[in-house]
């Protein structure tokens, strides 16, 4: 069994996306130089989407322009669209992902268009991607369940990944958007969408509103799936799910992954110090249980 695990760092945008209060430029790329220094080797940097719809991404170019220069570190972008993809391109982005969801009400509250017009959007995305060499990572969201729709069917969420990796996306990531899922419901999610795309392109992005992540990314490790979305301290939520609380934290992911025995590369202690950190710029407590109980056991 392959015991190395990939984490793939959302906290740069898909955690701070959503903060009411603008945070700025420098206190992003501190947050990613910290992340890169505790070993995360893939961090989602920012997203070229509209100021107008996501205020806090107004900044891409400039954080684009400011990131370290880490060959062995990895800076994917969010590019919905070709005008994204093609600003992205322009300021260096050598990989990008696209949003799709498991939920065609979630489609059309998110995005204002159905499941098929929205894949249909990101054909150009991947051919313009293909022609530059740039690598696409695919989103579906809503994969266990669906504000507006309740439960969503396993074969459902399975269909639309499998359509992104049609397009050419290398890798699939399942996101509870709501957090409902459990173990036992997103080992149905797996069975399906493992049918149609190979375990080994799949990745779990798992939300903590009714603490059920952790859990979770235990039942897909035990499943086989080695890459996991998480945000350090647990930033984030989702604008379009009410009630919905911040992806599963990296530094609980971690010390899980740890304790099964599987490597990482990050450095634990240095995580939860960057949590600490990033929580202290935000005025609020670190939203990591781990990060809360070391961070208790130090002197002083």
């Amino acid at each position: 069994m392959n015991d190395a695990v990939r984490i793939v760092e959302v906290g740069p945008r898909d955690g701070l996306q959503n903060e009411k209060q603008t945070v700025p430029t420098a206190v992003k790329l501190e947050l990613i130089r910290r992340l890169a220094a505790a070993g995360v080797k893939t961090i989602e940097a920012t997203a070229f989407v509209s100021p107008k719809w996501v205020p806090q991404m107004a900044d891409q170019a400039e954080v684009m322009a400011g990131l370290p220069d880490l060959p062995a570190v990895n800076f994917p972008v969010l590019a919905p669209n070709l005008k994204g993809f093609e600003a992205a391109l322009a300021a260096g982005a050598r990989e990008v992902a696209v949003f799709a969801a498991a939920s065609e009400s979630f489609s059309q509250k998110n995005i204002n268009c159905s499941i098929a017009e929205s894949i249909q959007r990101f054909v150009p995305v991947f051919d313009a991607a293909r022609a530059a060499g740039v690598r696409v990572r695919g989103y579906v969201s809503c994969v266990v369940a669906c504000p507006y729709e309740g439960a969503i069917a396993p074969a459902q969420a399975a269909a639309v990944a499998a359509e992104l990796q049609a397009l050419g996306a290398y890798e699939v990531s399942l996101g509870d958007t709501i957090g409902a899922g459990t173990p036992a419901t997103v080992n149905a999610l797996l069975e399906a969408t493992a049918a149609r795309v190979p375990v080994a392109q799949l990745a779990g992005h798992y939300h903590d509103t009714y603490g059920m992540a952790v859990a979770n990314v235990h039942a897909s490790w035990l499943f086989g799936l080695r890459v996991f979305d998480s945000s350090v301290a647990g930033l984030g939520g989702c604008p379009y799910a009410k009630g919905a609380t911040g992806n599963v934290a990296t530094e609980d992911i971690v010390y899980l992954l740890h304790g099964l025995g599987a490597t990482t590369g990050i450095d634990l202690d240095a995580l939860v110090d960057t949590g600490a950190w990033i929580s202290a710029q935000l005025g609020r407590p670190s939203g990591s249980r781990v990060a809360r109980a070391l961070l208790a056991r130090r002197p002083g």
